[in-house]
């Protein structure tokens, strides 16, 4: 998928304008509109911006993998497992396995009560 299409996908899903979005990015609009034709590609400032506006990796704009950054939880997560020795790495692990495990039957229940109760009224 080309820059362009990528980006237009992207404001179509957050649902703003052309024009809101060079606002923001202090971009002219008829120089965004040329992004989004790809008749012209942004500088790397300018792509990093998009980015970050996005909260998309340079990456995913450049050739749609990864679309998001870590979350500050995903990344807290990931720093504390780093911090852990070998073993507690493996402890954390399985707990987060357990963790869900849990979720998942939850769900499940959850769904079966879900469907009991709309096979009763119906």
């Amino acid at each position: 998928m080309k820059f362009g299409d990528i980006l237009r996908n992207l404001i179509n899903d957050r649902e703003i304008t052309q024009r809101r979005l060079a606002s923001d990015l202090n971009i002219a609009p008829s120089t965004l509109g040329n992004y989004i034709q790809d008749s012209r590609e942004p500088d790397f400032q300018t792509l990093k911006d998009i980015a970050n506006y996005f909260n998309v990796t340079v990456d995913y704009l450049i050739d749609n993998r990864s679309p998001y950054t870590k979350s500050r939880n995903e990344e807290e997560i990931l720093r504390i497992y780093r911090s852990l020795s070998p073993e507690q790495q493996d402890l954390y692990l399985e707990q987060g396995k357990l963790l869900l495990r849990h979720s998942l039957k939850e769900n499940v229940k959850s769904s079966k009560s879900t469907s009991q109760n709309c096979d009763k009224v119906g």
